[in-house]
């Protein structure tokens, strides 16, 4: 068992995980030592003490040097607050910055999303059957809700002025994610809320709309 948590401490690679060893192993150590004396035994947690540590301070002083530009600290605060910094820079190098001008199509409908985009600086609106259904603005992701199972979006997304955008291809965010699964929890969240954010907007368009009584 405890060899088997020791070779896990090796390759695991969500965060969390290596800190629940690292205090298992901790709380361990004492009552190996001076409860039942074994010194095998104790060894092992030893070993798996130091490897999680050693382990945990390396990633630390990495994600210490990881740096952003300002566009890329906002998408990082406003969608990827839940990845560590080292995780945020390997998925944001996974895209690309462009200028983008109006009219523009991002997304159409009944198509699937070819990439995620986020709106760092602009407008776009969403158009459903020809008719407009609502608008985003600075800081929207777009294409969150279908871009990693691939199923056809339910309107078309157009920009409404000349914006700066990121955007990662579907494939790949797919390819990315499929290579490092610990992040994959965090970016969910993101999308999560993004989705909950678009629906409340709309929420307040319709009550706005509605007439008073």
């Amino acid at each position: 068992m405890l060899l088997s948590l020791l070779a896990t401490s090796f390759v695991v690679r969500i965060d969390y995980v290596r800190i629940g060893l690292a205090v298992a192993a901790l709380v361990a150590l004492p009552l190996v030592f001076f409860r039942e004396p074994d010194v095998g035994y104790g060894m092992l947690v030893l070993a798996i003490l130091v490897v999680n540590i050693g382990i945990l301070a390396r990633l630390w002083l990495r994600d210490g040097k990881v740096r952003f530009s300002g566009e890329e600290e906002e998408l990082r605060r406003q969608h990827f607050a839940g990845l560590s910094p080292a995780a945020a820079r390997g998925l944001i190098d996974q895209g690309h910055w462009i200028s983008a001008r109006r009219g523009e199509v991002l997304i159409r409908e009944n198509q699937a999303a070819p990439s995620l985009f986020y709106l760092a600086e602009g407008q776009a609106a969403i158009h459903c059957d020809g008719a407009e259904v609502g608008k985003l603005s600075d800081g929207a992701l777009i294409g969150e809700a279908t871009v990693l199972d691939g199923a056809h979006a339910t309107g078309t997304v157009l920009l409404g002025s000349n914006a700066r955008l990121w955007f990662v291809p579907a494939a790949a965010l797919r390819a990315y994610l499929a290579a490092n699964p610990g992040i994959a929890g965090a970016l969910h969240e993101g999308f999560a809320r993004a989705l909950r954010g678009k629906l409340a907007s709309a929420n307040t368009r319709i009550a706005d709309r509605l007439p008073i009584t």
